[in-house]
């Protein structure tokens, strides 16, 4: 986390951090099978943070024991309101072999956003009210 060194302990800005949650929320990204999921959940209940915006790879989604990872994950920062992006293009599906390409068949990223929409809506916060939406806060 961007409050935290690479060996957990909080950096100057972490007591300050309280000063604004839980106005203030949190970007914080965990890479696939992330050891730092736990000690980060920690982290932001100490802080006071209520809401986390965070991702799932469509690339990741490609590894073995990638659902259960995104099932980890999810069940971990369920009591986050959650603002949730799908990202990263595997290789054999982009235009170019880079995390960053476009899509070669939009489709398949659209199949992985509503499979991952369904499989943990209950993980995601609920749109604002009077905005028309899914159900959730999702950034594509």
């Amino acid at each position: 986390m961007g409050l935290l060194r690479e060996n957990g302990a909080p950096k100057l800005a972490f007591k300050q951090f309280t000063d604004y949650t839980p106005a203030l929320g949190v970007c914080q990204w965990f890479h696939f099978e992330d050891h730092r999921l736990e000690p980060a959940v920690k982290s932001l209940r100490r802080l006071g943070v209520r809401h986390l915006r965070t991702g799932l790879s469509w690339a990741d989604s490609f590894r073995p024991q990638a659902e259960a990872w995104f099932d980890r994950q999810m069940k971990a920062i369920e009591e986050f309101d959650v603002t949730l992006s799908f990202c990263f293009t595997p290789e054999p599906c982009g235009v170019r072999p880079d995390h960053t390409s476009p899509q070669k068949r939009v489709e398949q990223f659209a199949d992985f956003c509503a499979r991952m929409i369904l499989n943990h809506s209950s993980s995601i916060a609920p749109a604002p009210a009077g905005k028309e939406s899914v159900g959730a806060k999702i950034a594509v």
